[in-house]
């Protein structure tokens, strides 16, 4: 009679056991697309955390890089999709437009540099519709200032370069904002092209034979994954340079003007949050000084 008892209990406990476990929720998973070769910074960790998600204890993280090898990002973009995940974060305008062209229904949170407006991502900075939206600074913008500000630091300097990554549909926008910039200074500019490590060594040879006087890296993730090759490139040739972001200065670059990355990847971690959290794309929009953003 125990017996039964007890064996009637034990099945009792496995059932309502199993039930728990079917209740759970799966640990959801997002994925990870970059233009470049780097990890997000720690705002962008910080941003999920502050929403309620931890990589490792309640939140997966699938990270697919291009290495500045745009024309992988397809593949990889699809590969997220085979993974089932529940959100794509992208890093660079390559990487956002390559998930878009993949997927009209998987959200898609991005950390672009461009005009998302005139480069098609969405419709409106107000009400992006559709399945994307994100953090942006238009950088290309800036791109004026940054020749004034090196001027100011050399004045003497009369020959610049400007060094883009080709496949960014950003290159052309930058070239024409600078060399408008330039011919109102008048300086020279001449514009160097590098999309591969090998490619940046080959510029900087360039850049000695064209009697550069001073330096501008263009807005590109590729470069930025790139910093410290980049800055020892700057000392090597001894070219004075400026660039986009902090990540530069700190690997020992001359100076940079630009957006907080730390900002943009924070606000694009807390994005996904609340994505995940169930809120809908595009209910708000939250300018600030450095960057744009919006849900």
């Amino acid at each position: 009679m125990r017996r039964r008892k007890f064996l009637a209990t034990m099945a009792s406990a496995a059932a309502l056991s199993s039930l728990g476990v079917r209740a759970q929720k799966a640990m959801p998973v997002i994925g990870f697309l970059s233009s470049g070769e780097s990890r997000p910074n720690d705002g962008f960790y910080q941003g999920l955390k502050e929403t309620g998600y931890v990589e490792g204890q309640n939140l997966g993280i699938e990270y697919r890089w291009a290495e500045g090898h745009y024309d992988r990002l397809p593949a990889l973009a699809e590969d997220l999709l085979n993974r089932k995940v529940e959100v794509i974060a992208t890093i660079g305008m390559p990487a956002t437009l390559a998930a878009k062209k993949a997927t009209t229904t998987i959200p898609i949170v991005f950390n672009v540099g461009t005009d998302p407006v005139a480069d098609g991502l969405v419709d409106s900075l107000a009400r992006p519709a559709g399945n994307l939206t994100g953090v942006t600074v238009i950088s290309v913008e800036l791109m004026p200032k940054r020749l004034e500000l090196l001027s100011e630091l050399l004045p003497q300097a009369r020959v610049f370069a400007l060094l883009v990554h080709p496949s960014n549909m950003s290159a052309v926008p930058q070239s024409r904002k600078l060399q408008e910039a330039a011919r109102i200074k008048g300086v020279l500019l001449n514009v160097l092209n590098a999309s591969t490590e090998s490619d940046i060594d080959t510029a900087f040879a360039g850049l000695a034979q064209l009697h550069t006087d001073a330096l501008i890296v263009g807005t590109d993730v590729f470069f930025v994954s790139r910093s410290e090759q980049l800055v020892a490139l700057t000392e090597r040739y001894a070219i004075p340079a400026i660039y986009e972001v902090r990540t530069f200065a700190t690997a020992g670059g001359l100076i940079s003007y630009g957006p907080s990355l730390t900002a943009l990847n924070r606000e694009a971690g807390m994005y996904i949050g609340k994505v995940l959290n169930g809120i809908k794309i595009a209910v708000c929009q939250s300018p600030n000084r450095t960057n744009s953003s919006w849900l």
